[in-house]
């Protein structure tokens, strides 16, 4: 972690509320200070930093290491994945310090609102705090391994802290953010449906089988959600599928432009065209999937990920959790027996025929292609396969690969980090 972080922190903490406003606007305010007409503009500077600072690259992140996305005008996925596991990585350190950056944030808003009034406003944001600091370091601990955890913040420099006790945490803060949470009635605001969505994929990547699913029965259950079309999820924001979701909306000034990196001058939505789908995402679907126009497009003989509109004229949500992973959650967890019923519905709703795996093996397989074909974009896959056993044969890339580097700045400014993660 970058001491210079840790001096911002200690200059906002010295300073008058006015100083401290100007450097961390809105989730900085003075907890002394603190009544209850700040708490609007706390939470949105929550919401700001969290879905801001770990930079746009970090969205997408996964599908370029999982083999998703190539860089324009090369067909090698090799290519962009050793361009970024090093610890000189730009991506990398960018995901690192932005994760952290507004973890800071979190702790903060969290801290000030322990001293609120006891109420329905206090659960409300130390409900969304929590599972907002789960959700960053759900980023962290899959893509690192062990990591600084930090429930308050500090000057101090922090050693890392073992993968299970961040499993831990992150576990223990969904659970308080389900408890004090309520209805979902906005998707762009963090509810009790949120939470348990996270947690229910946050149980099956730790092993807990039959706590994922009953978690993503319980959400399909609700007649609040039902599976949708692509058309709606990606096109005109009606759906009924998304549980939350990141707005990232032009008119708030937002940099998560993910449109602008998948379009090129020629397509009418314009963008840099700076990835393009791997050759194997533009085989990816059948000729009756209904995912495959809004997934991929070709225009003038270039291939280009459609999902997020908007090109340089805008930005796209990016949604953080929808109905359709519940499904895959708990076909995934019930294995050939218990699941397939779930990956068959699914399968239908998207245009697919049923079918019929008769081993474990070929049915896991199944469950792991659908989740490529359904979350392309969506920063799934490389987890995905480093979770499942299936990064190195499927990737290509080295055994030590399936965790990130630590940024080389990161360790030349903390010695507590090192050593560094194996072979970097």
């Amino acid at each position: 972690m970058k001491k210079t972080l840790f001096i911002l922190l200690t200059i906002a903490l010295a300073s008058s509320c006015a100083k401290m406003l100007e450097l961390y606007p809105h989730s900085a305010v003075a907890p002394e200070a603190v009544t209850g007409s700040d708490v609007p503009q706390l939470r949105v500077g929550m919401y700001w930093k969290v879905q801001e600072l770990p930079g746009r690259t970090s969205y997408i992140i996964e599908d370029m290491l999982g083999g998703n996305l190539t860089l324009k005008n090369s067909t090698s996925t090799m290519a962009l994945i050793n361009s970024i596991l090093n610890a000189q990585s730009d991506i990398v350190a960018d995901a690192w310090q932005g994760a952290y950056k507004a973890l800071y944030q979190v702790n903060n808003v969290y801290g000030i609102a322990e001293r609120l009034p006891e109420g329905d406003l206090r659960n409300q944001v130390l409900g969304e705090a929590c599972y907002f600091r789960a959700y960053i370091y759900f980023q962290l601990v899959t893509r690192w391994g062990d990591v600084p955890l930090l429930t308050r913040n500090t000057v101090d420099d922090v050693p890392r802290e073992k993968a299970e006790k961040v499993w831990e945490q992150i576990l223990k803060d969904l659970d308080e953010a389900i408890l004090l949470l309520g209805d979902n009635t906005s998707v762009y605001y963090v509810s009790q449906d949120a939470a348990k969505a996270l947690k229910a994929r946050a149980l099956l990547y730790t092993g807990d089988k039959a706590g994922a699913a009953a978690l993503a029965e319980e959400l399909i259950a609700m007649p609040r959600y039902k599976l949708d079309s692509f058309e709606h999820i990606f096109r005109d924001g009606t759906d009924s599928e998304t549980i939350f979701s990141f707005k990232c909306a032009t008119a708030d000034g937002s940099n998560i432009t993910l449109s602008n990196l998948f379009y090129s001058y020629n397509h009418p939505n314009k963008g840099t065209y700076s990835y393009m789908p791997a050759p194997d995402v533009m085989t990816l679907f059948e000729d009756s999937d209904k995912r495959k126009e809004i997934t991929v497009t070709v225009l003038d003989g270039l291939n280009f990920i459609n999902k997020y509109p908007s090109g340089q004229t805008g930005t796209d949500p990016f949604i953080v959790s929808r109905l359709a992973e519940m499904y895959l959650i708990s076909a995934e967890a019930g294995g050939v027996d218990g699941g397939l019923a779930r990956l068959n519905e699914l399968r239908n709703e998207r245009g697919l025929a049923s079918i019929y795996p008769m081993t474990e093996r070929a049915f896991q397989d199944a469950v792991m292609l659908e989740r490529r074909r359904e979350f392309v974009g969506e920063n799934t896959r490389f987890t995905d396969l480093v979770r499942t056993g299936r990064a190195v044969e499927e990737l290509g890339i080295q055994e030590y690969q399936q965790l990130l580097p630590i940024p080389e700045s990161e360790l030349q400014n903390n010695e507590l980090l090192k050593p560094q993660n194996p072979k970097y």
